[in-house]
């Protein structure tokens, strides 16, 4: 028997183990099936346990191996994390993921900026609702919705949110909304991002909970099908004004209401807490920061 670990066979087995198949983990590691196999009975010798209990198409780990992987995963996913940052740490590319609205609505008409401001950038866009793990996903920044509160991120405020009622100004003259009594006649838009209607009808209507449960909904799961939805006259949305900045200005979305909620939560630019931003990453953290302090600043 070998004296040293196969280090090889502790990929292979890792893959194996991820998708319980040799033969998906030979298309992932784009080596044969065989070599997969020759790999795994390196490590079962030097292990002198059986890992896998191979029957009719079906690939089950032991007990044994099934113990050995969640001893094994952390310390492999801290190499491929090490090997990454030092491999990537001088490369001119970055890697962003953010909510798919704000993606859409508030980031897309500005990237153009920061690809002048920063030429050569290879700038890597992910559009996600699903939370970045920063220890296992190829990310370096996040624009993440929530509280501001996470102990295992830097967090810096990009805007606080409120939750601020819009629908297009036909919608409004068309059921006469003169104040918050009104929606009683309105389709309320409800979305996942902002479940406030009866919190914000509750603060700014003299409605009561029997009467707000009788007024129609629909619901999106994404805030810009609920946002076009309200711009095409079919109903009224609670939405973030940086969601819909560009339908304000165009006349094609208001607010037929002076009330906005307090949500507690805003957009934050998040990484690693105390990781070292590769140059590109920095810069675009910086440049995030800059283009909302100059959105909020007054204009001439």
């Amino acid at each position: 028997m070998e004296s040293s670990l196969p280090i090889k066979s502790l990929l292979v087995f890792d893959a194996v183990m991820k998708h319980h198949s040799f033969t998906q983990a030979a298309q992932d590691l784009h080596v044969t099936q065989g070599a997969v196999g020759q790999q795994i009975r390196k490590l079962e010798d030097w292990l002198g346990v059986l890992l896998f209990i191979r029957g009719v198409r079906q690939l089950h780990p032991t007990a044994e191996a099934s113990a050995y992987w969640a001893g094994i995963k952390p310390a492999l996913a801290r190499i491929q994390q090490a090997s990454d940052q030092l491999r990537l740490s001088h490369a001119n590319e970055v890697w962003l993921s953010m909510p798919p609205t704000l993606a859409a609505k508030w980031f897309a008409p500005r990237m153009e900026g920061f690809l002048a401001k920063c030429p050569g950038t290879s700038l890597h866009l992910s559009a996600d609702t699903a939370m970045i793990d920063f220890e296992r996903d190829r990310v370096d920044l996040a624009i993440r919705y929530f509280d501001g509160q996470d102990p295992t991120l830097d967090v810096a405020l990009l805007c606080s949110d409120e939750a601020r009622l819009y629908c297009s100004p036909e919608y409004a003259d068309k059921l006469h909304l003169k104040t918050p009594d009104d929606l009683r006649r309105a389709t309320l838009l409800h979305t996942t991002l902002q479940p406030h209607w009866v919190s914000w009808l509750r603060q700014f209507s003299t409605l009561s909970d029997t009467q707000i449960a009788a007024i129609p909904g629909q619901h999106f799961d994404q805030s810009i099908l609920a946002i076009e939805t309200a711009r095409h006259g079919q109903g009224v949305v609670l939405s973030s004004a940086i969601l819909t900045e560009v339908e304000v200005r165009e006349g094609t979305l208001c607010e037929p209401f002076d009330a906005r909620l307090d949500v507690g939560k805003g957009y934050y630019v998040v990484n690693a807490k105390g990781a070292d931003l590769r140059p590109a990453a920095a810069m675009l953290k910086q440049w995030l920061l800059s283009i909302v302090a100059a959105d909020r600043s007054p204009k001439d």
